[in-house]
């Protein structure tokens, strides 16, 4: 008995549904894409080990003798690529000028770089408040310590920027930026500037940190010198509208004051970008740091 067309197509089409809902029916599992760094640099300051990954302009040659600004970026490990690919974008179309990007990383993991950034980047030692943070992340009383900003900066000067400056194709205009706890690091490289770096992302600082006694500092600089004997400077400032009552005034404070000081060798740029919370502005911040350090007029 033949089975007529219409019929053989309706059961062809039948068995395929059945067969393709099973196939799809399938998950597949995500793949893991880690990050890779370039390199790995053990400090003798600071005892343990920091990864570096490196993006370069499209124009970097070793055939040539054109050297390099080197943009500086604290928690290379989660910053790196929110820098990454807004700087190729933008220099790319010629918006900004060509940078080398390093992303500074540390730790084996979430727990270990969270330990490492709470010492790294604060500007003194604050006992309770490395209490507080154990408690409220579930690390056992103890584990968190603080204040290694001056010792950290001396592994920046002495350790890591000479091996870059070695490897690579540098010059000495030298940048940094940070967010949060690397805000607070930035903003502590800027206060006790000496030329070193000339550029500064300062974003969602912590200028709450030790009763906000590195606010004080910048506060007493601003109001006091008429003049500030660095390099010509460029400064970016920024936070999440939405970050709240310990972020969001300091943050302003910080920027008024030096916006008032009006240093003539100090271009100063600072926003509060609408709706965004402490984590959720990270691109944003990331990408306006890269215009207004770097951008082309």
């Amino acid at each position: 008995m033949s089975i007529s067309k219409p019929i053989s197509l309706t059961l062809t089409t039948l068995i395929f549904l059945i067969f393709s809902n099973s196939l799809f029916s399938q998950k597949l599992e995500p793949k893991e894409r880690p990050l890779e760094p370039d390199h790995n640099i053990n400090s003798k300051i600071m005892g343990k080990e920091y990864q570096l990954y490196i993006s370069f302009p499209a124009s970097y040659s070793t055939k040539d003798t054109i050297s390099y600004p080197v943009l500086y970026i604290l928690d290379g490990n989660y910053f790196y690529p929110t820098f990454n690919q807004p700087n190729r974008r933008l220099s790319a179309r010629g918006l900004i000028e060509d940078v080398i990007i390093i992303g500074i990383g540390s730790g084996s993991d979430r727990k270990s770089w969270f330990i490492n950034r709470n010492l790294d980047y604060t500007t003194s030692v604050d006992t309770l408040e490395d209490r507080k943070a154990e408690k409220e992340f579930g690390f056992p009383k103890g584990t968190l310590n603080s204040g290694g900003a001056e010792d950290f900066l001396k592994c920046m000067k002495t350790e890591i920027i000479p091996f870059i400056d070695k490897h690579y194709k540098t010059n000495t205009d030298r940048g940094i930026s940070g967010h949060s706890f690397g805000g607070l690091f930035s903003a502590y490289c800027f206060i006790n500037s000496d030329g070193y770096f000339t550029r500064f992302g300062i974003n969602s600082p912590s200028l709450w940190w030790k009763k906000e006694e590195l606010l004080d500092q910048a506060v007493l600089q601003f109001t006091t010198n008429e003049t500030w004997d660095i390099p010509p400077t460029k400064v970016f400032v920024s936070v999440g509208e939405e970050e709240g009552a310990s972020m969001v005034p300091v943050m302003v404070k910080f920027s008024s004051y030096l916006e008032d000081s009006k240093y003539k060798n100090i271009d100063l740029n600072w926003q509060i970008f609408d709706y965004e919370s402490h984590l959720s502005v990270i691109p944003a911040n990331s990408s306006r740091t890269l215009t207004v350090l770097y951008g082309k007029k």
